[in-house]
């Protein structure tokens, strides 16, 4: 049995990111614990979910909690740190917040949940964390650090298949992909995957390990919606039918940390 570790920003990413991983290696037998950074306290809300004087933070810990049962994660801790929200928001400023946070310090806390569990595996994200959310930079040059402190040798960087990503796109607005997507969503799409625009994901040559978690799917699309305060049931997450969902959310895309380019695997190494 190996201990598999995500360490995630917000609650609600572990799903989007890693459900499926996390899924099949505790269907696997093994042990998967989930790190999230921040509670997402200042995440927006949806209309309607939180109960009179509720705050969101309460209510995305139950939601994680809830999605991290779902998805078979054995231990969940918070790193303890205050949600940036997005780049160039004042709250980036906060002394309590993830973005501000000395890496060293970070990373300490992170590396001793790593030495507890005799971590085999780390997820983290990409150099750019996926979309230039700072919380989720500040995963990638944590996670980095804590494996070196904690002796984890493999360790893997979750991203987006950006080519993939782009060839979807046209399909859409061409009228030949599944499903459907409303127009401001394919305006942002087309920005974020724009030669010279916003970095998103990374390029297929990059990307060692593709995972296919079709058969987790249901798992995968039940966790997101337990995210009801930032998930709408008619977002573009939950609306799509299940071809299109399958489409986007059906492979999650990795780069193995010191892999030789070229590298092509179909799990994360030790998980099968």
């Amino acid at each position: 049995m190996a201990t598999l570790v995500c360490f995630h920003a917000h609650p609600d990413d572990e799903v989007i990111g890693t459900g499926g991983v996390m899924a099949i290696a505790s269907d696997a037998g093994h042990r998967v614990v989930l790190v999230t950074a921040t509670r997402g306290e200042r995440g927006e809300i949806q209309p309607g979910v939180l109960s009179p004087g509720e705050e969101l933070w309460e209510r995305r810990v139950r939601e994680v909690a809830d999605a991290a049962a779902i998805l078979g994660v054995h231990r969940h801790e918070f790193l303890g740190y205050a949600d940036s929200v997005m780049m160039g928001e004042p709250s980036n400023d906060d002394a309590l917040s993830f973005w501000q946070a000395p890496v060293e310090e970070a990373a300490a806390r992170l590396a001793a949940v790593l030495r507890e569990e005799q971590a085999d595996v780390l997820t983290i994200y990409d150099d750019n964390g996926g979309y230039g959310h700072p919380d989720h930079i500040q995963v990638h040059r944590v996670g980095v650090v804590a494996a070196s402190l904690a002796g984890v040798d493999c360790v893997y960087e979750g991203t987006m298949d950006r080519d993939r990503m782009r060839a979807m796109l046209e399909a859409t607005l061409a009228g030949e992909g599944p499903g459907a997507a409303s127009p401001e969503m394919v305006e942002a799409a087309r920005g974020m995957l724009a030669d010279g625009g916003p970095h998103m994901g990374s390029p297929s040559s990059l990307i060692t390990t593709r995972v296919d978690v079709t058969p987790w799917l249901a798992a995968k699309r039940a966790a997101m919606k337990v995210h009801a305060s930032q998930i709408a049931p008619d977002s573009f997450f939950l609306a799509m039918p299940d071809d299109a969902f399958a489409g986007a959310f059906g492979t999650e895309h990795f780069i193995r940390r010191g892999a030789p380019l070229g590298t092509a695997e179909d799990n994360l190494a030790g998980l099968g």
